[in-house]
């Protein structure tokens, strides 16, 4: 008699086995990573102040000792399992702006075009023997009126040409001096 307790089955078919019992998942066996899920769950509500003290003890040391899906479940059933989702028309926690990132950099600020021609009009005073100081000390001036107008860049180049421009105007100012002086000495 073959497929029968302590015989092997006939070629195909397996030996017989009993059907298993249909288990509801609420008896199933816990494991130590689903008591630690719900261990997670209960620190979370006392951190949002959903339970009190004595509460947050008395859960935690059931669900350490708790054997089964359902002794987790009813240790949690009246607590949120993650984010709240808002009630439909609530508005949302605003982030102030400080802590959201920056989309994108401010893009760089223009140059005054005439910043740039009293700082280049500035240095040729040293190959022009100071003919350019005077146009440099022009330029200078209009470009730091328009900069403080229209908060360009370039006010550091204007300045470097008014300096060199000063410079200029000075020595021609000395040298003429210097020469009326010594023509009407004789």
């Amino acid at each position: 008699m073959s497929g029968q307790w302590g015989s092997p089955a006939p070629y195909g078919q397996q030996p017989w086995q009993p059907a298993p019992v249909p288990t509801p998942q609420s008896a199933m066996r816990a494991a130590h990573s689903d008591r630690e899920r719900t261990v997670d769950v209960l620190k979370a509500a006392y951190a949002e102040g959903r339970l009190s003290a004595a509460e947050y003890e008395h859960r935690m040391s059931s669900a350490h000792q708790a054997a089964t899906y359902g002794q987790l479940a009813s240790l949690v059933a009246d607590l949120p399992a993650g984010p709240m989702v808002l009630p439909f028309g609530a508005a949302a926690p605003m982030v102030p702006p400080t802590f959201l990132p920056p989309a994108f950099p401010p893009p760089p600020r223009p140059s005054n075009g005439l910043a740039t021609a009293s700082a280049i009009l500035g240095g040729l005073t040293l190959f022009t023997l100071g003919t350019t100081g005077l146009p440099a000390v022009i330029t200078g001036h209009i470009a730091r009126g328009q900069i403080r107008r229209t908060q360009e860049a370039g006010d550091g180049l204007a300045v470097f040409g008014l300096i060199l421009g000063w410079l200029s105007v000075a020595g021609w100012m000395l040298f003429s001096l210097l020469f009326l002086l010594a023509s009407s000495g004789h």
